[in-house]
């Protein structure tokens, strides 16, 4: 994939914090909307993913914040997953500015959890690949 998947987001002004700026849970929640967007524009849905018995998990977020965003400040918010060989993967994302300024980069690792046994799946990337009616936005 040549470009990573993309959302716009308007900053709202209860979003922010005394100085003005963007409270940093928010960029949080920012990167989450974009990790649900980028799976429901791969034709997977929460209630799909429950219906086949797993569920994304989080096991560890990064977030390196680069510059101040502010009420009425529009941002794309990009997400990509790079596939390893085991039971986990990684999300790299980008909140940047429509002028191209890197406001913040968010890094994570993830898994996909089996609801019944609670364990993660042994090859996320495979059932990703089986469930999305789209796995190219996956980069698989």
């Amino acid at each position: 994939m040549s470009e990573p998947f993309s959302v716009r987001v308007t900053v709202r002004g209860y979003e922010t914090d005394t100085q003005g700026h963007l409270n940093q849970s928010v960029y949080l929640n920012y990167a989450e909307h974009a990790r649900w967007s980028l799976l429901q524009a791969a034709g997977i849905t929460q209630a799909g993913l429950i219906a086949t018995g797993v569920g994304p998990v989080a096991l560890e977020t990064t977030i390196r914040y680069l510059r101040e965003l502010l009420a009425g400040d529009e941002v794309d918010v990009t997400c990509a997953f790079e596939w390893g060989g085991g039971k986990t993967f990684r999300i790299r994302q980008e909140i940047r500015k429509t002028d191209g300024t890197l406001a913040a980069q968010v890094t994570g690792v993830g898994g996909l959890l089996d609801l019944k046994e609670r364990r993660l799946v042994a090859d996320p990337a495979e059932r990703f690949k089986q469930l999305a009616a789209d796995p190219g936005l996956f980069d698989l």
